[in-house]
């Protein structure tokens, strides 16, 4: 069994992401971490009638070390990579794997602790938006390309800023980009802020209170009238005011040493689902009264314990990985948080979970591939898959007739017809 880090970002938690067509476009979009509602969930999606027994490999190609989720825009594949002294930016053809382009440039990183196993590929996912990709590297650089050719438009690396990172993992939450501004946290525990830019030029629209960044990725969501920008950054989960920047609200969940911020909150039903290492998991109440917030504890459940894998919600029922026996997979009722089953342990030492109609999908670490039945009231893998021989802590990319998989160096599809 590999040996698991406890730093690492969210965005490895991966949850994973689905690739779903456009309504109007009929062509396959995944533009992010999570999926475009960042949450895993996707409504809309072709599966089988019937699962083979086997996938087929339709192509396989190399295109560098890191955890960075792939990313489909019609055609076109995007993934960022470490090849050599360069991250990299690789466009491929969907349907064949060949290279169309390739940009980069050096990056320098010094790896330690934990972080040696797992290279000095990048951590976090880029995003796609407004005919760019936004991706963020492992020494916190915020850079955008044209989707088109792959040509620098501008990049920020906040270094003469903020106080430099610890040089273990990396940066590794996911910028969020969000109504043609992007987001994203720079900074080092203390010294750090949430920052808006502009999508076209990455000139700063608004910067938050200072306060250090976690391995948590930001969402966005409408609630009270306002859309807000929600984030677990190292002190507090913390939900801001899209436009202005302006503090609505705050729950203090510090990263305090082996503690973490890592996993990406869920919101579900007006409420924001939060859990890390050692202090269980928690159903944060989201309301507003009059111009007044406030979020408070509807449910604490202590006996599931999340480390870096995000959860998914699939119905009324919340799906991940517990930390607790080495890896045990849960299932908790997500309005009550009484659990429903608890699977025996050693089961992973990280997976991503992806949430579809009729099945929860979760790829283990060791390339193992599994579908759950979200009704069923014990554990038990419907269906299993051997995707990749390497290791896949980057979540899978759903296709209608297939799957993205990233393992350490490689990028695969893999189709069941």
């Amino acid at each position: 069994m590999k040996q698991m880090p406890f730093l690492l970002c969210s965005w490895i938690l991966l949850t994973g992401a689905l690739l779903i067509a456009d309504a109007q476009t009929a062509q396959p979009q995944w533009p992010g971490w999570l999926g475009p509602n960042r949450n895993g969930q996707v409504a809309n999606v072709d599966t089988p009638a019937t699962w083979p027994a086997s996938l087929k490999r339709v192509w396989q190609v190399e295109v560098g070390e890191g955890y960075a989720s792939p990313l489909v825009d019609g055609k076109r594949v995007y993934q960022h990579a470490r090849i050599g002294a360069e991250e990299v930016v690789s466009c491929l053809d969907l349907s064949t794997g060949k290279l169309l382009w390739r940009e980069g440039e050096d990056v320098s990183f010094t790896m330690g602790g934990g972080g040696l196993s797992h290279g000095k590929g990048p951590k976090a996912t880029p995003v796609l938006a407004d005919g760019m990709m936004f991706t963020h590297g492992i020494a916190g650089k915020l850079s955008a390309r044209k989707l088109d050719n792959g040509a620098l438009v501008w990049s920020k690396d906040f270094l003469k800023r903020f106080e430099k990172n610890r040089p273990y993992w990396g940066a590794s939450y996911s910028p969020l980009v969000d109504q043609s501004r992007v987001y994203i946290h720079p900074g080092h525990e203390n010294d750090g802020a949430l920052l808006a830019l502009d999508c076209k030029t990455g000139k700063e629209i608004w910067s938050s209170e200072v306060v250090g960044p976690s391995y948590s990725s930001p969402f966005a969501l409408d609630f009270g009238g306002v859309r807000q920008v929600v984030e677990w950054n190292h002190e507090d989960l913390v939900g801001l005011n899209a436009k202005t920047g302006q503090v609505l609200w705050r729950f203090h969940f510090p990263h305090r040493g082996t503690s973490q911020n890592t996993p990406t909150p869920i919101f579900h039903q007006g409420n924001i689902l939060v859990g890390g290492e050692n202090r269980g998991i928690r159903s944060m109440a989201l309301k507003q009264n009059d111009g007044t917030w406030t979020i408070e504890q509807r449910w604490f459940q202590k006996q599931v314990v999340p480390d870096m894998a995000t959860a998914v919600i699939n119905g009324d029922r919340f799906f991940g990985l517990s930390e607790k026996k080495r890896g045990q997979f849960f299932c908790l009722d997500a309005n009550t948080g009484k659990i429903i089953w608890l699977s025996s342990g050693r089961i992973a030492q990280h997976a991503s979970f992806l949430s579809i109609p009729g099945f929860v999908l979760a790829l283990l670490d060791d390339g193992e591939l599994q579908l759950l039945h979200p009704t069923a009231d014990t554990y038990k893998a419907v269906h299993t898959y051997q995707v990749s021989n390497g290791q896949t802590w980057t979540p899978p990319v759903l296709l209608n007739e297939g799957l993205l998989i990233k393992d350490k160096n490689t990028l695969s599809l893999l189709s069941w017809k």
